[in-house]
């Protein structure tokens, strides 16, 4: 029943930014290390990024320095601030939790995100 509910995609240029949002639910939610995933038309799920419920963070090689991974305990949300978008971050957006574990059940419905000139 429960799940993660993303937003925040969109159509943008090369070069332009957006922020997605996650909206979570239960009691535990601070505990977990969250992270962003995304997956592209014929590719596998990627996880992008990642932070702990202390704000510990990692991304992976390809966005680092571009996007900012972020989370607010109190209002169960986390962040994917993304600048310098590419070509190649078309791709839907989803956020659960890392490693997925028995979240699998939680997975959203994502968000779009297209960098297209």
């Amino acid at each position: 029943q429960a799940q993660f509910v993303e937003s925040g995609g969109g159509l943008v240029q090369p070069g332009g930014s957006l922020r997605l949002s996650c909206a979570a639910s239960g009691t535990l939610f601070s505990i977990y290390v969250m992270g962003w995933y995304r997956q592209a038309p014929g590719l596998q799920r990627e996880l992008v990024a990642t932070i702990t419920s202390g704000g510990w963070t990692k991304y992976v090689d390809s966005v680092k320095g571009r996007f900012t991974i972020s989370r607010d305990n109190a209002a169960k949300k986390v962040f994917l601030q993304m600048n310098s978008l590419k070509p190649e971050d078309t791709a839907i957006y989803y956020c659960n939790t890392d490693p997925v574990g028995n979240n699998i059940d939680k997975w959203g419905q994502g968000t779009q995100v297209t960098v297209s000139s």
